[in-house]
């Protein structure tokens, strides 16, 4: 071998590229490498180490992509740039190309929550609010998808810029899946393990459809008003107990305060009740004490039968529901398992109605004025 071979060797030698890109931040997830004007020698050597993912772009068209490994940069191993260059029969010169490097590693622990709280709207309660909060971890598993439609031309793309892409595009999704799922208000949170698979299940093809693949996803909390809270313990309470046996319990106990209420219209009542009742009774007592003839014996006289109990038919989940006693139905409006608005049946009545339309029940709506006393 000739002097001038041997420096025309060395040179050549010299002139091998090492393409590599070591990662010191573990935030970063596209990372482009840059050198003078994106030069390129043939035969460079390029290392793609595991996690990582190395991408090559030409004049903006994404070309050949390499998984982990070692490879040395020629025609061969450069399918689609080399029918992008137009190289027929190889090349001997630098060529021009941007090569990016993906971080295909897992990101774990990332948080999303809702900034703002999600009104649903609960059969018995209404409208009302909920927030949520919880984790995601995610990884880009399409990584020239990935650099064509997120990362574009940055040069240094991290986790930062696209967690709010992600918080976004989770707090949405939520939002939907948590509205179609028409869960009783008390369920979300008792349920957040069925609920993060599902809404695992609807954001997928979302990430996907960017390169990113969402490999878990939970929800570690849905909390909602105070007020609502304490309405939903007491409606639990409720609904565990015996409806007849908490409408007696509760007309006891107003008796028993109405009664202790010695200045109001109800004491007054309550006590001249008793006061005829001990008339009554100190009357027979001085019958049977007295010098007057005792009267004959009268047959036992026999009471009317007891007027038959109305019972009322309603309608619940667009079903129909009873029969309820009056006093039932009444606990059910208090525990706002029937509103207004519900429909109410009894016999004698030729259709459905609207509570608030049936005269005895309208007292349940509270606001009743009493007519005013005859002769007044």
């Amino acid at each position: 071998m000739g002097l001038f071979d041997k420096i025309k060797e060395k040179l050549s030698h010299e002139f091998i590229d090492i393409i590599e890109w070591l990662d010191y931040t573990d935030d970063t997830i596209a990372h482009r490498f840059e050198r003078y004007q994106n030069e390129i020698k043939n035969n460079a050597k390029l290392i793609v180490r595991e996690g990582q993912t190395a991408v090559f772009v030409n004049e903006g068209q994404l070309a050949d992509v390499f998984g982990p490994g070692t490879y040395t940069l020629n025609t061969q191993n450069l399918p689609i740039l080399t029918t992008l260059k137009g190289w027929k029969y190889g090349f001997d010169s630098p060529f021009k190309a941007e090569v990016y490097f993906v971080n295909t590693h897992l990101f774990t622990d990332e948080k999303w929550g809702t900034k703002n709280p999600i009104t649903l709207s609960d059969e018995r309660f209404g409208l009302v609010e909920i927030r949520a909060f919880g984790t995601y971890a995610y990884r880009i598993n399409d990584a020239g998808k990935f650099i064509k439609d997120i990362v574009g031309t940055d040069a240094n793309f991290t986790n930062f810029e696209i967690n709010e892409h992600l918080k976004s595009l989770i707090a949405t999704r939520f939002t939907d899946t948590v509205g179609e799922a028409k869960l009783p208000i008390e369920l979300y949170a008792a349920n957040t393990t069925e609920l993060s698979e599902t809404c695992k299940e609807v954001m997928q093809p979302e990430f996907a459809s960017v390169g990113i693949s969402l490999e878990k996803f939970f929800i570690e909390n849905v909390s909602m008003p105070e007020e609502l809270k304490k309405e939903i313990f007491e409606y639990s309470r409720i609904d565990k107990l015996d409806l007849d046996k908490l409408t007696k319990f509760k007309t006891a106990k107003a008796i028993e305060a109405a009664a202790n209420n010695e200045g109001g219209t109800a004491g007054a009542g309550m006590g001249m009740g008793m006061g005829f009742a001990l008339a009554q009774q100190m009357g027979g007592a001085m019958l049977g004490g007295g010098t007057q003839a005792p009267r004959p014996a009268q047959p036992a006289a026999t009471p009317p039968p007891m007027p038959a109990e109305t019972q009322y038919f309603y309608a619940h989940n667009s079903q129909q529901q009873g029969p309820v006693s009056f006093e039932q139905l009444q606990a059910l409006f208090a525990s706002r398992t029937i509103n207004r608005n519900s429909l109410i049946w009894k016999q004698g009545m030729t259709e459905w109605k609207a509570l608030q339309e049936i005269e005895e029940l309208k007292p349940f709506l509270g606001g009743n004025t009493p007519p005013p006393l005859p002769g007044q």
